[in-house]
């Protein structure tokens, strides 16, 4: 199959960086305000979630998609391949883990977060699908934030040899 020129390459690179920023960053975002909600009224906590929830749908999700869109171009089109090296194998199990536990889990939580705090105000702190998505929140959410920030890591360090 044909590889991308050098300048379509640079173009590739400019794109799947911008993408892995808006996942990193976001991600890093909701993990770290999970753990600073302090709300002093029910409208305040809806505002916080609603927001948190934004940012997950309409921000954090077209920057995985992007990613991976990006990733499966740089498989295809590049030198770089599917397995060529264990850095790169490890970091298409983080964007797959990452889309499929944020699509079907994390992403829910947090929407059912908003939406019981719309209904119940500060009372959805006794709740318990609230408290259940939050704990689910604060232990898988700030796992796939560190994994998602280990990728950068190991994008830029390439630390495993080429796969033989």
């Amino acid at each position: 199959m044909k590889k991308l020129g050098v300048s379509g390459q640079k173009w590739l690179k400019c794109f799947h960086v911008y993408f892995g920023c808006v996942w990193v960053g976001c991600a890093t975002t909701l993990m770290i305000m999970q753990f600073a909600i302090n709300p002093s009224d029910g409208r305040e906590l809806y505002g916080i979630m609603a927001t948190l929830d934004f940012i997950d749908l309409f921000i954090l999700v077209p920057g995985a998609i992007g990613t991976l869109l990006t990733s499966l171009i740089y498989s295809i089109w590049t030198k770089w391949g599917w397995f060529k090296h264990y850095w790169i194998i490890i970091k298409w199990i983080i964007c797959a883990f990452g889309i499929i536990f944020g699509t079907f889990w994390l992403g829910p939580w947090l929407s059912g977060m908003a939406h019981i705090s719309e209904v119940k105000g500060l009372g959805a702190f006794s709740d318990v699908d609230y408290a259940h998505n939050l704990r689910m929140q604060l232990i898988f959410g700030t796992f796939q934030g560190l994994t998602l920030i280990f990728a950068v890591f190991i994008s830029v360090l390439k630390p495993w040899k080429k796969r033989h």
